[in-house]
């Protein structure tokens, strides 16, 4: 039985006789079919995202994509004259994806083989292909979590973003305050389950372990009243950066268990570890225990190993683990802090839940 193919993340779409039926220059009374205006609302429903590489006019072609309904819909248009293969890897490079996570549909021979030849991880679709791509296993991701559901939105507004600090000329605390940024840190719920185990699964920078919890652990997590199952998210005041973190902690009396932070690492630069670490600390500092973080180091995730030793964690060894459970892999160390109460993050508002609190309340 044959494997799955990996989910496409971005088509890239021709325009004349692809997308709308009509050659623009020829004909400004270019026509949007039915079935094709459906499955971009369906591929973005999905995640997907889209982009188009097209030879025509650019505020043109714009124009007639805005008039029609559909422009919001398509992230870093390339339009213009060049090779079509040049605009597919601009697309590529800005969204930091992979070429085999590219798609491109063409109807013109030609530049389906131009593309090929120099992107051949590129899957390229004929323009008779076009209504049975939503039926296709490549873009039907298996799981669909709320975020993936307004990926598009995010990534629009992370350009926003990005445009806006490459224009900033303070400092880049005088930045991060202007984004306005707020923080919520909160229990999981069933439906971010998903996003959760996702977070789990990526072998990042910001990972801690790299160890995978399954739907079916977290949910035994989530209805076991020694651990936590906590949820970063993020938003600022050009839009959601939606779900960015999670941490997995057990909770006993004299000694709180990170068993995996992970961060997303669309959000190192604002600080987000920092901030989550920061939080748990203080709450640590109130309720009285001692902190002890998993940790195993990976070829990629030496900036994870910093942000602990910078909150203060360190590997001198303490009682307080003693009655703690093995860690969950192999060559996991555990790191010890003392926590002491920490001042609130400079640059974001945060909001989250009082744990020590209410382990205390549970406890009385």
């Amino acid at each position: 039985m044959s494997e799955k193919p990996a989910t496409v993340k971005c088509l890239v779409w021709d325009l004349d006789n692809t997308l709308w039926q009509g050659t623009l220059l020829e004909d400004d009374s270019v026509t949007l079919p039915d079935a094709v205006r459906e499955l971009i609302v369906t591929l973005d429903s999905r995640g997907i995202l889209q982009s188009v590489s097209s030879k025509n006019d650019y505020d043109l072609a714009w124009a007639k994509l805005e008039a029609l309904g559909i422009a919001e819909y398509f992230v870093l248009p390339q339009i213009g004259w060049g090779p079509k293969s040049n605009a597919v890897r601009t697309i590529a490079e800005r969204l930091k994806f992979a070429h085999s996570a590219i798609a491109f549909i063409d109807d013109q021979p030609a530049e389906r083989a131009e593309v090929t030849f120099h992107l051949p991880d590129v899957r390229c679709y004929e323009a008779d292909q076009l209504l049975t791509l939503a039926g296709l296993p490549e873009f039907s991701p298996e799981t669909v979590t709320v975020d993936s559901r307004r990926r598009r939105q995010m990534y629009q507004a992370g350009f926003q973003r990005e445009a806006e600090q490459a224009a900033f000329s303070g400092p880049d605390e005088e930045f991060l305050r202007s984004l306005k940024l707020e923080m919520t840190i909160g229990r999981a719920t069933g439906e971010q389950l998903s996003r959760v185990e996702e977070l789990t699964l990526r072998t990042s920078q910001m990972n801690a372990t790299g160890v995978h919890y399954s739907d079916a652990t977290l949910r035994g997590l989530l209805a076991d009243p020694g651990h936590e199952v906590l949820v970063t998210t993020m938003a600022d005041r050009f839009g959601p950066h939606g779900a960015v973190g999670v941490m997995l902690l057990e909770t006993r009396p004299d000694v709180w268990n990170l068993k995996l932070l992970a961060t997303s690492c669309r959000v190192v630069s604002f600080g987000a570890g920092a901030a989550i670490l920061n939080w748990l600390i203080d709450e640590a500092a109130q309720a009285g225990t001692h902190l002890v973080a998993d940790f195993r180091r990976t070829d990629r995730n030496r900036m994870m190993e910093i942000a602990y030793r910078f909150a203060g964690f360190t590997a001198d060894p303490c009682a307080c683990g003693a009655g703690l459970p093995e860690p969950g892999a192999p060559e996991i160390e555990r790191l010890h802090l003392v926590p002491e109460r920490r001042e609130p993050h400079p640059t974001l508002t945060l909001t989250a839940p009082a744990l020590a609190a209410d382990h205390a309340a549970a406890r009385a």
